[in-house]
Formats: structure tokens, C-alpha cells, sequence
């Protein structure tokens, strides 16, 4: 797992996401992608007992010398922490949140059981006594139902899941579309384009590729194609028609696949075709699309 106990600033520019979230008797919470488990200002508020605008008064002050601010910071050096910004912005289904990461929101929390002179809160004190050390990471872990030692981050759980269904499904001495194209996959997943039930690009790839098969009689060449059996994720809509016959060719046609996807599929434009038909069927947005393409601009593979 990624080190989490990076800045928030330094965190805001790793476009970090929300992998899990939850909220528990009040207390917004959840695990971004980096693995950094969090609470949301109502949810942190309501663990240390205050209003939530004390919070958001503790937010706008943190680049001050304010006295509560600076015993917060300080609370936190002695735990060889610092944060030039106690939140990172996510954005959540109904837009931008706030999420405070769990070294900040044991600070704040340990400071309103113990240093907050008449503004002590005894809730806060009790939680503080629950959720101390690890406690609260851990917490935050169990109620959103986050493994953080076997965790495949949500953007790539349906490529994952679709590559341990067809990694062995093709048959010795040939190869399958979905995992010859993964190096695609993976090169759009790092631009942060995923793929889901409405992208699947190896239907376009497999579709193109058997037309070229047929036109440039490769058969002949290589040996004939056969079917195997290729399955979706069962919350796939696809998977409704598993299994599905796919074609696989044999393994001494690889090398003629990979100059036809590189040099025609992609540098030609078919990929870019298909993101824009996606795009007219409103399956993915025009952003999309947009970033996909720049994503293969920038390695010169398309002109």
C-alpha cells in the first residue's frame, strides 16, 4: 500500500478517488484509492463532539498561528506528521467532499478530548480512548469493508475480474483479444480511464482483427482460428449470454497481431472510431474519449 502519510497537497495530485464509503450512526467515512482511510467534516465533527462549523473554522485557520491550530499541528508532529492542507477534495456521487485523512482526525480528536481548556468534549474523550493508535484506520476499514492487505482498488476490480476469467480460458498454442490487448488496458487505466460494462474494447479489437484475418487470408499462413469459451463477471450485463464463443488464434500469428493492432487499429484510427461511436450512443462521455485519444497522441500512435 502507498504511503498515506503524505500531505494532503501532495495527496490532491495523485487525483486521488473514493474506493469505499460509508456512513456509520452519523459519521460519514471511507478509503481512498490510495488506500488512506478518511472521514468527511460532519463525520469528524461529530466524533470530536462539536459543530461542524468548528471544523470548517479549524480548516480555513490551518495556515495561522491560531492557538487551536497550532496544538493541532503539533499533536500531530509528535506523530511524525504534518499536513500543508488537513483535507483532500474527492469527489463523492453528490460532488465534491472534503476528506480528512485518520492522522488528521486523531489530532483534532485527541485535541478536544485533552487540550481544548473549557471546550474539552467528553465524547470526544471517549472516542478518543476507542479509536486511538490504529483503532480508528482500522474501524474505518471494517465498516466500509475495505481488506487493505488483499484489495484490488475499485477503477480496476472489472478488468481484474475479466482477466482471471480468460487468463487460462484459451487453449495451449493460441492466443486470446482480452489479454493480448491488456497492455491497452492498463496504459488508459494509468491515464485514469477504466474500462466497465459499457467499454470493452476487445470486441472492437476482435472484431477488426477477424475481418483482417479473413482478408489477408492468414489462415494460410498461420493455421486456422477456433473458439473457446469466454465468460464476463456475473454482474457484467454481458454475462446474461455466458459462455460466449470467442475466436483465439494460433500463438505463431502474434507477432502479426501486434503490428496490425499497433500500426492499423490504433495508429490508423480504428480505436478512435470506436471511442466516438461510444460516444454517440451515449455510452461514454465525450471526456472520455477525449483523454483516451491524447492518451495514445502523446506515444505518437496516433496522428
Amino acid at each position: 500500500m502507498k504511503n498515506t502519510n503524505l500531505p494532503a497537497s501532495h495527496q490532491a495530485q495523485m487525483n486521488l478517488a473514493i474506493d469505499r464509503q460509508a456512513e456509520i450512526d452519523g459519521i460519514g467515512m471511507g478509503v481512498l484509492s490510495d488506500g488512506t482511510p478518511f472521514l468527511n467534516g460532519r463525520g469528524l465533527a461529530r466524533l470530536c463532539g462539536v459543530h461542524h462549523s468548528v471544523v470548517q473554522t479549524i480548516t480555513a485557520d490551518w495556515s495561522s498561528n491560531k492557538p487551536t491550530v497550532t496544538r493541532i499541528q503539533e499533536i500531530l508532529g509528535t506523530h511524525g506528521l504534518g499536513y500543508s492542507s488537513p483535507y483532500t477534495v474527492v469527489q463523492d456521487k453528490t460532488g465534491p467532499i472534503n476528506a480528512y485523512p485518520d492522522g488528521v482526525c486523531l489530532a483534532i480528536l485527541e485535541y478536544y478530548a485533552f487540550d481544548a481548556g473549557q471546550h474539552v468534549k467528553q465524547e470526544a474523550l471517549m472516542n478518543f480512548r476507542l479509536l486511538a493508535g490504529k483503532a480508528l484506520r482500522d474501524f474505518i476499514y471494517t465498516q466500509v469493508g475495505y481488506d487493505p492487505d488483499n484489495h484490488v482498488p475499485s477503477q480496476w476490480k472489472q478488468f481484474h475480474d475479466r482477466m482471471s476469467l480468460v487468463y487460462n480460458a484459451v487453449p495451449v498454442g493460441y492466443f486470446g483479444v482480452f489479454k493480448e490487448i491488456a497492455d491497452m488496458v492498463v496504459h488508459l487505466g494509468q491515464n485514469g480511464i477504466h474500462i466497465d460494462s459499457s467499454f470493452v474494447p476487445d470486441g472492437s479489437v476482435g472484431q477488426h482483427w477477424a475481418k483482417h484475418w479473413k482478408a489477408a487470408e492468414l489462415e494460410d499462413a498461420y493455421g486456422p482460428r477456433i473458439k473457446y469459451d469466454h465468460n464476463y463477471p456475473e454482474y457484467f450485463p454481458q454475462a446474461l449470454s455466458n459462455p460466449q464463443e470467442s475466436n483465439c488464434y494460433p500463438e505463431a500469428a502474434l507477432g502479426e497481431f501486434r503490428r496490425w493492432f499497433r500500426e492499423i487499429y490504433i495508429g490508423a484510427g480504428k480505436f478512435e472510431k470506436y471511442l466516438t461511436g461510444k460516444v454517440k450512443d451515449k455510452s461514454l462521455p465525450v471526456s472520455f474519449a477525449q483523454l483516451a485519444v491524447a492518451s495514445y497522441k502523446d506515444q505518437k500512435l496516433i496522428k
